[in-house]
Formats: C-alpha cells, structure tokens, sequence
C-alpha cells in the first residue's frame, strides 16, 4: 500500500514541476540566452573597440606623414576624417593637429576657430582645453591689439593653472609688438616676481625687463 501512496505523491510531485516548467520555463530559457547574448555583445564590442583604436592609430600616422611632407592640404582632410569618425582620444588629438595645420597654412581665423571649439568641448581634459585657449590666443596675437590677446587668455591668467605664465608671457609679447612698453615691462616683472613661475620664463623675463631698461 504504501508503494501506491509514494507513486502517488511522484506524479504529483512531477506533474507540479511540469505545471512550474510551463509557467516559467520560458523566462529561464530567455534569462540564459540572455546572459549568453550579453556576453557575446561586450566580447564583441571589446574587439570592435580595439579595431577601431587599431584603424584610428594607422589613419593617424598616415595624416602624421602627410602633415610632415607638403601636402598639408590633405594632411587637414585626413584628420578631420579621424576627429569625426575615430575613438575620442585620436578624435581629439586629431582636431589639435587639424588647428595647428590650419595655423601653419595661414588659415589663422580657421585655426583659432577650431581651438575654441577644443577650448569649449567639456569632454576634453582641463589641462588640453587651457593649452587650446592658449594655443588660439597665439594666433590671435599674430594680428590682434594687446586688449584682445588678454582678453583671450583672461581664463588662463584669471587662475592658477599651469600655463597662465605662459599666457602672461603671449600679453607681454603682443605688448612689445604695439609699441606698449610700459605695458611689457608691467607683465615681466609680473612674471619675473612671481616664485610660482617656472625657472626659465622668471629669467627670460628678468632678460627682457633689462633689454627693455628697467
């Protein structure tokens, strides 16, 4: 009797796990298939992303070489391609190279243009946006008044960030360039008195303050 009652309660034991399996056998297939398809879409976008990185550093030094040799023509066309569809990292080293190229070529207003592109983009580093507010205020010097250059790296002076030396130095230089001498030798003895500034810009500007007679 006793076998009857233990065959009993198996059937109702199996017949409880097939009514279980029916109910929500399909979601644990649809959870391992999904584990599976997660697993295969980030190795999948691991390999992507390390072939992409390899096409962008072969895209870049082929722009590299052309920026090196004459054409420098086609030298901006490549790096523009590289900053518009490259990684973030060659895509932004690509827009430097880009603003400087356009900068070599006389294409100032083109080049300034892109650095404050760079200066404003949020995704960039901090330290990278300041040297492109400074590298466009060296091309605004090439034809600006000294209010403009310093306005231009109002940002940078403003601070204590590591190039606002540097940018004093741009002010100063624009000065001398106006015919403002008085201007200059204030900016240099700014620089000069300042023991937070690097060694080598205290003493040039220490040299200009005496070519300027002080």
């Amino acid at each position: 009797m006793s076998d009857i009652f233990e065959e009993v309660e198996e059937d109702v034991k199996r017949d409880r796990a097939i009514a279980l399996w029916k109910k929500y056998g399909p979601y644990a297939i649809a959870a391992g298939v999904g584990v599976v398809l997660i697993a295969a879409a980030i190795t999948w976008y691991m390999e992507y992303r390390r072939t992409q990185a390899e096409k962008a550093a072969m895209q870049f030094v082929a722009a590299a070489d052309l920026a090196a040799g004459t054409d420098k023509a086609r030298a901006v066309t490549a790096f523009a391609a590289i900053a518009r569809d490259a990684p973030a990292g060659y895509g932004l080293l690509s827009r430097f190279y880009d603003a400087a190229l356009k900068g070599q070529m006389a294409d100032h207003a083109a080049s300034v243009s892109q650095y404050r592109a760079l200066a404003a983009d949020s995704s960039a580093l901090p330290e990278l946006r300041s040297a492109a507010t400074l590298l466009a205020a060296m091309h605004v010097a090439i034809t600006a008044s000294v209010a403009e250059v310093e306005r231009e790296v109002a940002p940078l002076t403003a601070g204590d960030g590591p190039w606002r030396h540097v940018a004093l130095e741009l002010v100063a230089v624009a000065a001398i360039k106006a015919g403002d001498v008085a201007k200059a030798r204030q900016v240099y003895s700014q620089i000069a008195d300042d023991g937070a500034a690097p060694q080598a810009l205290r003493g040039r500007a220490a040299e200009m303050l005496a070519a300027l007679g002080t």
